[in-house]
Parts: structure tokens; sequence; C-alpha cells
């Protein structure tokens, strides 16, 4: 059984063929971004046969193109964002990108047919739209999963996802904070520990 840590993991890289018409809700365009979010998931990293440096890059695509890393960045970092210097901002977003490609990148590997269903769209106080799905699974109980979506130029980005009630955001916030605190309250101390987690994280891509 996977814990909630996990789910919020294995959300990015399980869903996919969404069930739901576009046109049964009061934005479409915002439905379609989710459809052509899950189905390119579906057709190019998910994909059989791949390598796994192959199969990281085009997650990188993926995860770059449709969500708002800088946005996200703010979101996780929270008040230590407004302290640090504009350099630490840049490093903080450059590793946060690197350890969400090479962490979910390789989940991938693990699709098994599951399927997310798009329930109903809501507009947030903010102008933000939260986006209400299911993943449905044989023999296991649906999950429940919110895409918190933001309009961007033609197309939307995703802020946040919530699976279960469990913010993505939120539980990155609540990490990255202990991690702070325990390394003297400055933000150089989770600088330098997200760079080896990803130094981690790109040998065990190698053992594996």
């Amino acid at each position: 059984m996977l814990s909630r840590r996990h789910l919020l993991a294995a959300i990015v890289s399980t869903f996919a063929l969404v069930s739901s018409p576009v046109s049964a809700f009061a934005d479409p365009a915002a439905t379609d971004f989710i459809v052509k979010l899950a189905d390119t998931a579906m057709t190019t990293v998910a994909a059989k046969g791949l390598s796994d440096d192959e199969r990281t890059k085009r997650f990188r695509t993926l995860f770059v193109d449709n969500f708002d890393i800088p946005e996200i960045g703010k979101l996780v970092l929270g008040r230590y964002w407004r302290v640090a210097t504009p350099e630490q901002q840049k490093d903080f977003v450059g590793l946060f990108e690197d350890i969400q490609v090479y962490t979910w990148a390789r989940r991938f590997k693990d699709y098994s047919g599951e399927t997310l269903e798009v329930l109903a769209i809501a507009n947030e106080n903010d102008g933000d739209l939260q986006v209400e799905s299911r993943i449905k699974r044989d023999k296991l109980d649906p999950i429940n999963v919110g895409w918190r979506v933001r309009k961007a130029g033609a197309t939307y980005r995703v802020l946040d996802i919530k699976v279960e009630g469990a913010s993505m955001a939120q539980t990155h916030r609540a990490e990255y904070s202990s991690v702070i605190q325990a390394n003297g309250g400055t933000v150089d101390g989770l600088l330098a520990a997200m760079r080896k987690k990803i130094t981690q994280l790109q040998a065990e891509s190698k053992t594996n």
C-alpha cells in the first residue's frame, strides 16, 4: 500500500486516459489542458522500452512545459522565499526541478493501466481553477486528485496537486522548512541538502 507521500509522488506518473468529455465542464480549455497533459505523459514518458536517460529527458520537458515551476518554488519555500537572495531563489528553483524530475521520471516505468477521470472544475478566489478528478484502479479504491491550475497566456500551468486532500506544495513546504531549521535556519543549508539529494537520486538511477 502506498503511503500518502508516495501517492503524491506517484500521481504525476500514473495519470492516464481521461474519460470525461471536455464539453461537459464550464471551462473546457482547462479540462482540455489536463486531458492533453495526461495523453502526453502516456504517449511519451510512459512509453515502454525507453532508456532511463531518455525517460528522464522526456519527463523534464513535460514538467517544464506544464508546471509553473518558479511559482511552485515560491509556494514551497514559503516565508523563506522572501529572505532568500535572488541567487538563492534561482538555485532553489533549479534544484527543486532536478529533484522532481529525477524522483518522478522513473515511476513512469511502473504504470499499470490506471485511468484518470475529470469530475468537476471550480473557480478559486484568486482566479485559479481547481480541477477535481479521480484515478481509477483495477480492484482498488479510486484516488481523489485535485489540480490547481492557472491561466498562462493561451494555456494553463499546474501550481499544485492534492491527493486525498494532501497538498504537494504544502507537503514539500513542511519538509523543506524542517531542513532549514535543522541547518541553522539558513537557506544555504537547504540548498546543500538538496544538492546532496540530487547526487543520491542520480546514483540510484544508475543502479536501478
